[in-house]
């Protein structure tokens, strides 16, 4: 069964190794056998995985892409261990994460690594912000 992939004009899809872009029209694309494929939209590079749970999205995107888990394992390790040592909620997201790469489902981890995302997001934009005692004029003392 073929993969039914529609793309919007301009878009781009990662093939591979090849990146496709579309033309000027919507066009839909039926993709048989085995690659990976990823969206523009799901692409991070190293510029844009500027957050723990990006770099980690990064490290099983290359994964994926590459076919090989080996490379980045060492790397991979560190970071989650450091995430969890920050954000100890984020432990049943990274075991699903690991359960999926180490099943070789590496397209499934980089889904549940895009949660582990919008997890941190959530978990940043409910941070208390606290004062630092700074102003303009100097530290301020209480």
């Amino acid at each position: 069964m073929a993969l039914k992939v529609e793309l919007k004009p301009g878009e781009k899809l990662l093939l591979g190794a090849c990146v496709v872009t579309n033309g000027d029209q919507r066009t839909r694309l039926f993709i048989e056998g085995q690659a990976p494929i990823l969206r523009e939209k799901d692409i991070l590079t190293a510029e844009t995985a500027d957050t723990p749970a990006r770099a980690i999205y990064l490290a099983v995107q290359i994964m994926y892409v590459e076919g090989s888990v080996e490379k980045l394992q060492k790397s991979y390790f560190e970071m989650i261990n450091d995430m969890i040592k920050a954000a100890p909620s984020t432990l049943s997201l990274i075991d699903q994460i690991n359960n999926e790469i180490l099943t070789g489902d590496l397209y499934k981890a980089l889904k549940v690594a895009k949660k582990l995302i919008e997890y941190e997001g959530e978990l940043l934009s409910n941070a208390p912000v606290r004062s630092t005692g700074l102003s303009a004029d100097g530290p301020q003392d209480s």
